[in-house]
């Protein structure tokens, strides 16, 4: 099952692989006729209502299959205004082909014509809501008639994300959906077909452009919260930057006083929070402090970067983790005391393969051979894990998604500190899974718009300059 806005992410990362959206229109419309020649007699008249969007589109390639039957297309709206390219050239080819057309500008100008069949294709996943005009009096005619109602991905009307359905949808007998069945079309009544049409499952395994354009904020939002810092001071201003490179308004790290000043050295952006308690490292008594602060803000943490592995810091994290019940990037050496952690937080866990081994995950070179394996690990662990190497894994124990972007440059140190940084940046903004494996895909590319340049000798510090790019213009790579 996939919901339509996860729809949209593996068309788009199809388009990647090199299958267009033109090749995905060709099939789904030749997948729509095969269904509407299963429902329709010989001889059959056939009227097609169908949107400006992707969705006519695929109406107007299967009526180039149904030539042989009484067929009607009606667009709604100006056939200037089609959305999309790749629709608007099937609507002008069956116009040169000669087949029955016309555009409906009003909506007191819709007729719906005496028909056996009549295809819904005026609006497909991305609607919600209750239908407007032109499409809801058509809806109406449509529910009005006693045609036989073929629907094309979902029916006018159907949310095919959050149940938000038109009250004045249409009512459809067969339903023909693409790739994969939506939420919700097994409650209706409708006949169903799930129709295959050559999307590679690459498309919705390996991270692409489509999980970027769904994670990336509009805008700035979000403040992380970095708790890094003492024995090392480079790797919470590294995290820190890179959330603000990835979108968020502010960064803060909270650091011991005796290294906050050249943490707030790296970069005048930074808001350096020294803890009030004389301490060298973090402490349970200064944890608890921590904790107050985040719990108040509820903003996204990042625990981890350079806090070291002191008895008394550990025991730290494992408190602060313990009580906390927000969004945590768990990074570095806070890594070692999340299994067997009970907590009601929501964690993120971006382990190397060293560290996911000491973990109790599995101990391999290989991450996405080892996929299922890391899977497994998360799913045990009750937390969602992004094991990081050549190829990254991302799961949560259910969903895995692999990350292939990079470079062998990237196995410089830091590189996993600008990494949680992004993570916490688009956590603001998406979904756990969706956050990190956007974040882990950006970083890789990040690293291969340097190694362009300069293959090896690229650090962390020169990566932050190009997360933007690679974060808003990656699709234009």
């Amino acid at each position: 099952m996939i919901t339509g806005e996860r729809m949209a992410v593996v068309d788009e990362n199809a388009a990647a692989l090199g299958v267009s959206q033109k090749q995905l229109m060709e099939s789904s419309g030749h997948a729509l006729a095969r269904t509407i020649r299963a429902v329709a007699d010989t001889g059959s008249t056939i009227a097609v209502v169908a949107g400006r969007g992707n969705n006519g589109g695929d109406a107007f390639v299967a009526a180039r299959f149904l030539e042989d039957y009484d067929l009607t297309i009606s667009l709604l709206g100006r056939a200037e205004r089609i959305g999309t390219d790749i629709a608007r050239e099937n609507w002008d080819a069956l116009q040169r082909a000669g087949f029955d057309t016309q555009e409906v500008t009003d909506s007191s100008e819709f007729d719906l014509p005496e028909c056996d069949v009549v295809v819904d294709a005026m609006l497909g996943t991305g609607i919600s809501g209750d239908l407007r005009e032109p499409a809801a009096s058509a809806a109406a005619a449509i529910n009005a008639s006693d045609a036989t109602v073929v629907s094309v991905d979902v029916p006018s009307g159907f949310d095919a994300n959050d149940g938000d359905h038109g009250d004045d949808g249409v009512d459809a007998d067969h339903v023909v959906t693409f790739h994969d069945t939506k939420p919700g079309l097994a409650d209706l009544a409708a006949d169903v077909t799930v129709a295959d049409i050559g999307i590679p499952a690459a498309a919705e395994r390996f991270v692409g452009p489509g999980d970027v354009r769904l994670a990336r904020p509009d805008g700035r939002e979000g403040r992380p919260y970095i708790i890094g810092g003492g024995p090392y001071t480079g790797a919470p201003a590294l995290a820190a930057q890179a959330a603000l490179r990835g979108g968020s308004e502010l960064s803060f790290v909270a650091a011991p006083d005796a290294v906050a000043g050249e943490i707030q050295g790296y970069s005048e952006d930074l808001i350096v929070q020294p803890y009030e308690r004389d301490d060298d490292v973090l402490t349970p008594e200064t944890a608890q402090d921590l904790l107050e602060t985040a719990q108040e803000y509820d903003n996204v943490v990042v625990l981890g970067p350079g806090l070291g592995t002191a008895d008394e810091t550990l025991e730290a994290a494992r408190q602060f983790l313990e009580s906390f019940e927000g969004r945590v990037v768990v990074d570095a050496d806070a890594l070692r005391v999340v299994p067997n952690l009970e907590t009601d937080a929501t964690l993120v866990c971006t382990p190397n393969r060293r560290e996911l081994a000491g973990m109790g995950g599995p101990d391999v070179d290989d991450l996405e051979a080892a996929a299922d394996e890391v899977e497994a690990f998360a799913a045990d662990l009750g937390h969602l894990v992004l094991a990081k190497g050549a190829t990254d894994v991302i799961t949560d124990g259910e969903r895995t998604r692999i990350s292939r972007s990079g470079t062998a440059g990237m196995k410089v140190g830091g590189t996993g500190d600008t990494l949680a940084g992004i993570v916490a940046a688009l956590m603001t903004y998406a979904d756990p899974l969706e956050a990190a494996a956007a974040a882990a895909h950006v970083n890789g590319l990040a690293g291969e718009r340097l190694a362009e340049t300069e293959a090896f000798g690229f650090l962390a510090s020169d990566m932050l300059k190009e997360i933007p790019a690679a974060l808003w213009n990656e699709t234009d790579e």
